[in-house]
């Protein structure tokens, strides 16, 4: 079964209460809506996902809680999942940004270099290029750029060129194809190169677009919090990281909108009070009981204030 990352340290800040209304924003496969779900009586559970295997799922995990539901969108479409739900405002938000075990074990999926398989890599099968049809078109600048800025890969250009060259004969159709483009780049590296693990990572936040919805679901997230709520972000990547922190820390500070001339027209409070100045990191006992948990931050944020009409 799935093991959530950060469980307890997640279920502590987003502070449950038993009447609440909540949303798991990357249902996945249900492990922290389960734990969620648990601790409501009389309150409710929204649990989106944007990969239509993952919400089949987050169903079956979370069949026997009647406060539980489970809808397949994307977590940057938050307002409109709860506006469909009849929901307006919610008492906290979770969103585990990391990739799925199952999605990862799935060589259909294209997700993994340890098994090979087409070259999809897409959250959501329904929508969108794969991976091979990406790579069949980005331009060699533009595969540098998201190689450096996605995987903060050095020899990025060496491994761009590898991938370019056999983009161009053909032979980019497959999750071994990508891994023996590195390990072409990387003659000098012994076994399997690091680079590989990262150069899957950064193409796959380049197809999914994650970066962007990421950032407006921590935006969206943040607005429909009722006041006193909360909001916790687990991520696995420092773009994902820095996203959460920079959308939080905006948000925990006055807003002054500006005349042209350059007097303050208008003061907005603060939205958000930050709950943790440094992120939370697994336990030594979690990353050794899963190691996939190495990398996990998480941060939280309470909301301030009177929550308005207006937003």
């Amino acid at each position: 079964m799935h093991i959530p990352v950060l469980a307890e340290e997640a279920l502590t800040w987003l502070n449950v209460r038993e009447d609440g209304v909540y949303v798991d924003c990357t249902a996945g496969a249900g492990g922290h809506s389960a734990l969620i779900a648990e601790r409501l009586t009389t309150g409710r559970l929204i649990a989106l996902d944007r990969d239509a295997a993952a919400v089949e799922t987050a169903r079956r995990r979370l069949a026997g809680f009647d406060c539980a539901r489970v809808i397949h969108t994307n977590h940057g479409r938050l307002r409109e999942a709860l506006a469909e739900a009849g929901i307006e405002r919610v008492d906290g938000v979770l969103l585990d940004a990391g990739l799925s075990s199952m999605q990862l074990d799935t060589p259909s999926r294209g997700f993994s270099f340890q098994q090979d398989g087409p070259l999809d890599m897409r959250m959501d099968t329904e929508e969108g290029v794969t991976a091979a049809e990406y790579l069949a078109s980005v331009s060699g600048s533009e595969l540098i750029r998201v190689l450096k800025e996605y995987g903060d890969i050095g020899p990025a250009r060496r491994i761009a060129d590898a991938v370019i060259r056999r983009r161009d004969k053909g032979a980019m159709n497959t999750t071994r194809d990508l891994a023996d483009a590195v390990a072409e780049a990387l003659p000098f590296v012994t076994g399997v190169p690091e680079e590989t693990r990262t150069v899957f990572q950064a193409v796959r936040i380049a197809v999914n677009d994650e970066l962007r919805w990421l950032d407006e679901g921590v935006r969206q997230a943040v607005g429909v919090l009722n006041a006193g709520g909360r909001f916790v972000g687990i991520s696995f990547h420092s773009g994902e990281d820095r996203i959460i922190k920079n959308v939080l820390r905006a948000a925990s500070r006055p807003f002054r909108e500006l005349r042209p001339d350059g007097r303050v027209q208008r003061t907005t409070p603060a939205l958000v009070k930050v709950l943790t100045p440094k992120p939370v990191e697994p336990t030594d006992g979690e990353m050794r009981r899963n190691p996939r948990a190495r990398s996990a931050r998480l941060r939280a944020a309470e909301r301030l204030g009177v929550v308005t009409e207006e937003e």
